[in-house]
């Protein structure tokens, strides 16, 4: 988009120069209008309501099957849920950047609510899921939709600290929403953990009704069907490899391996399509840039790490130190508290310096610094030990969260923003679901391993569900068994965080090769640096900041 401005008028293009020129100076930043601190209280909103859907559900599942029956199907209440969000991410990107975002976003919030009212209304297991998997098509366009405006909205000097608000407020649903799921379930009914979700989504739709306007767009292309099937087939077959393997059907099962081809043969049929397709879904020349394609392998690995870590340190602490799972979200509080301080600050200083290479890098030492610590973790372990080591590991994934959506996003033109959002979205989204797949199936491994090994006794008992005890059963068994499926759970989650360091340690290398680009509507970026190519450089084009709203 070089040589040419998101804005039109002149008058316009004068407040956007004097606003940089102002930065240029070291003059005070212009404050931002009441305008657009509504919408960005709106986004929040939004992000809230995508983050907080599955924390919410998790707590009701048990009430859900008493009440609607299915166990059988119980899995299919969050697997439809997720292939949906993964599946649509990149589509509701595209079409942000065709035909507007404001139009994609609030659609998104529409098709949530639709879903979601229909969720609570569901009087069986198969509608449920049904209605789910609608819930999960508005889901994919919240967090790109958030992402890409704040894009358009803010120059990348100026995103940081908004990124880090929206950290924040991914960590505040995380702990919270356990709680607040746990409540509505035992005081008003498991329907209000989706109708829940009501209240908050017409305020963001108002809101953003009301305040946001963006420039109108009408692309004259049209979407690229063929690639968006392709696409979605190979997110399709490869997230439910990773939910499938090692739990419905064995690794090396035909379904498995057949899914594995499927996903295989689609997104070689992705790549070949979207070299000839006039609108791609996914342009490959974003993966060009180096720095994009370096934030991606970063958000991967990050998600990678996150996600697992979530899902291991509270299994942990229930089988080996003895918690509740009651408040389970308080249990990765040290993690998601400090996660949540450092992604502010990161924020605040990039807007402060423009300076970023220094987060990934340091927040992928630390990440892997914290995991490495993790994995020495036994049946001796303290809570106040492990709580240090998830802060470590916090502080590691707060400096990562927001910086490589920023990096990403400043790595492309303004016409590719909300793919290059989707994209990065939908990279960490991939990642996590191959962190939990993987670093479960060597949990998994080593605690029946080690519990083979006790042999004898009530341990033979338990080996078949040896991964699925929580404290209250741990509880009732002989001392002897206790004792040994906690040692087993020890090893497991030694072997899954050493993977997961190891993916860390890949970040680090990754970071080390980000080039420190001048963000836009930084001081440096209004002075096009010589030589730059491949989309990581200021190119000099505008975003459409206060006056756009």
């Amino acid at each position: 988009m070089a040589g040419k401005t998101a804005t039109g008028s002149p008058a316009e293009q004068g407040r956007l120069d004097k606003r940089g020129a102002g930065t240029d100076q070291g003059a005070a930043p212009e404050p931002e209008p009441r305008s657009v601190r509504v919408v960005i209280f709106a986004l929040m909103v939004a992000i809230l309501l995508a983050m907080l859907d599955n924390m919410i559900v998790a707590p009701a599942m048990p009430t859900i099957v008493g009440d609607l029956g299915g166990l059988e199907h119980l899995s299919w209440v969050v697997t439809a849920y997720t292939l949906a969000t993964a599946a649509s991410t990149p589509i509701w990107g595209k079409i942000g950047d065709m035909y507007g975002r404001k139009g994609a976003f609030l659609a998104s919030i529409v098709i949530f609510l639709i879903g979601s009212a229909l969720s609570g209304l569901a009087q069986d297991m198969g509608q449920l899921i049904g209605f789910r998997a609608i819930q999960g098509l508005g889901a994919g366009g919240l967090m790109v939709g958030v992402m890409a405006i704040i894009g358009e909205l803010v120059p990348p000097r100026e995103r940081g600290k908004y990124m880090g608000m929206m950290t924040g407020v991914m960590a505040v649903a995380m702990i919270g929403g356990p709680l607040v799921g746990g409540t509505l379930t035992d005081h008003l009914g498991w329907r209000w953990a989706f109708y829940i979700n009501l209240p908050l989504g017409i305020v963001a739709l108002f809101m953003v009704s009301a305040v946001l306007h963006l420039p109108k767009k009408r692309s004259e292309g049209r979407i690229d069907y063929l690639g968006a099937a392709l696409l979605t087939i190979g997110i399709t077959s490869f997230v439910l490899v990773t939910t499938w393997g090692g739990t419905e059907y064995a690794w090396g099962s035909a379904v498995i391996m057949e899914l594995i081809g499927l996903g295989a043969a689609s997104l070689v049929g992705f790549w070949f399509v979207q070299r000839k397709a006039a609108e791609p879904v996914m342009p490959l020349h974003i993966f060009r840039s180096r720095n994009f394609s370096l934030m991606s392998v970063v958000g991967f690995l990050t998600g990678f790490v996150m996600f697992g870590a979530m899902l291991f340190l509270p299994l942990y602490q229930q089988a080996v130190q003895g918690a509740s799972a009651t408040n389970s979200g308080l249990l990765l509080m040290p993690m998601l508290l400090a996660m949540m301080a450092v992604s502010m600050v990161a924020g605040r200083f990039t807007t402060a310096t423009g300076k970023y290479k220094v987060f990934p890098i340091v927040g992928s030492v630390l990440m892997a610094v914290g995991l490495f610590m993790l994995a020495q973790m036994d049946t001796d372990t303290s809570r106040v030990t492990t709580g240090i080591y998830m802060a470590v590991l916090g502080a590691g994934m707060g400096c990562l969260m927001q910086i490589t959506m920023l990096v990403a996003q400043n790595s492309v033109e303004m016409k590719d923003m909300g793919v290059a959002s989707s994209s990065a979205t939908l990279f960490r989204t991939l990642g996590s679901s191959f962190g939990v797949a993987i670093m479960g199936a060597l949990f998994n491994n080593r605690v029946q391993d080690e519990m083979a090994k006790a042999g004898g006794g009530g341990v033979a008992k338990v080996t078949e569900h040896s991964a699925q005890l929580d404290a209250a059963s741990l509880a009732k068994l002989p001392e002897a068994a206790r004792d040994a499926y906690q040692h087993a759970v020890s090893a497991g989650t030694h072997v899954a965080f050493l993977l997961a360091a190891a993916m860390a340690v890949g970040a680090l290398i990754a970071a080390f090769f980000v080039k420190e680009t001048p963000l836009r509507g930084a001081a440096p970026a209004d002075k096009k640096p010589a030589g730059d190519a491949g989309g990581d450089s200021a190119r000099g084009e505008r975003q459409p900041v206060a006056e756009s709203v």
